[in-house]
């Protein structure tokens, strides 16, 4: 009997590497070889991953430019008792990407989800750090535009650790910004393409950090990771 069978589970949310393929768990890639369809931010990416696995699943896109419209047939689907995984590009589905509605409506339908344990950017980032870890608070992407003034106004009080992902060609504005809110005293750490070949975490105050990057421009997925007030 499988697990699927056993414990009546309609959607895994399988977290996926973030870097190093290596970082899979075994209880993850058993499931996917497990499920009926694997649901994927980009079928492109996972494709690569499951082919490296050695996996052969079927393989459906669920993003975030199509989850309002697929939701409610995809549990539709596991009513009539479809398993089905969802993946993100990288890490937990969820964290940053889609997932929530998909999970939201099938908790609504009593369907049983069960997220498994696995990669996800900001731990790593927060614990390399340096910074208190006891208490923190994760904000994710900063609004682009509209909101991001009054998003950051209103952490100027936070007192827990704030850890933030961003991207490259937004990251001098978001500590340039960060430095004129909460001071440029205030230490803060970026860390860059977590658990690949080229790693980078940097610490120091956001002034140290703005003139660092101003120097040192950089690509790849970032995490930044910010004292609390």
């Amino acid at each position: 009997m499988t697990e699927q069978e056993e414990t009546g589970v309609s959607l895994y949310l399988v977290p996926t590497p973030i870097g190093n393929l290596k970082d899979i768990t075994i209880r993850a890639i058993e499931v996917l070889k497990a499920v009926d369809v694997i649901l994927a931010e980009d079928t492109r990416t996972t494709g690569k991953l499951l082919k490296h696995l050695e996996i052969q699943r079927p393989l459906q896109s669920y993003h975030i430019f199509n989850e309002h419209k697929t939701v409610e047939k995809l549990v539709e689907r596991m009513k009539k008792g479809e398993v089905m995984a969802l993946v993100s590009d990288a890490g937990t589905p969820g964290i940053s990407d889609p997932g929530f509605l998909l999970i939201r409506a099938a908790k609504e339908s009593d369907l049983i989800v069960n997220c498994l344990p696995g990669a996800t950017a900001f731990v790593p980032a927060l614990v390399n750090s340096g910074l208190p870890n006891d208490r923190f608070t994760f904000e994710g992407f900063l609004p682009h535009k509209k909101g991001r003034k009054t998003r950051i106004e209103s952490l100027m009080e936070e007192s827990r650790t704030m850890i933030f992902y961003e991207s490259t060609h937004r990251l001098m504005k978001t500590l340039e910004q960060l430095s004129e809110a909460f001071g440029p005293d205030r230490m803060a750490s970026v860390s860059r393409e977590l658990t690949k070949l080229y790693e980078e975490n940097v610490r120091g105050t956001l002034a140290e950090l703005v003139i660092y990057y101003k120097e040192n421009p950089i690509k790849g997925e970032i995490v930044l990771v910010v004292q609390g007030k």
